[in-house]
């Protein structure tokens, strides 16, 4: 099972990811793309689906909670330290910590 610490550094990480891929300019333009993709099928539900999924802070976020951590387990090779259940549970974990920082960015002026 992974440290308290270092799910805190995951959350933090998919938090910045998940800021990247939903409002960061540097990828305006692959957003812009990805609306035009959509709107020429516009009655498409998958396209629609996957709009909607990079638009949401908070699904986009937890899915790129699970890539972090992923990434992570792979990296440091500590896939097999535990089962599959603990790593959804610190999937969840990584995901709650990155949406607290989302929800706690919203209350700050910008």
């Amino acid at each position: 099972m992974i440290s308290l610490p270092v799910l805190a550094l995951l959350g933090f990480a998919a938090y910045r990811a998940t800021q990247l891929g939903v409002h960061d300019s540097i990828l305006d333009g692959t957003r812009r793309r990805l609306g035009a993709w959509h709107a020429d099928k516009i009655d498409s539900k998958a396209r629609g689906f996957i709009v909607q999924l990079v638009s949401c802070i908070y699904c986009f976020g937890f899915w790129l909670s699970g890539v972090t951590l992923l990434a992570y387990l792979l990296a440091t090779d500590s896939w097999g330290d535990a089962s599959w259940l603990v790593h959804g549970i610190e999937w969840f974990a990584v995901a709650g910590a990155q949406a607290l920082l989302n929800r706690f960015d919203d209350t700050l002026d910008h």
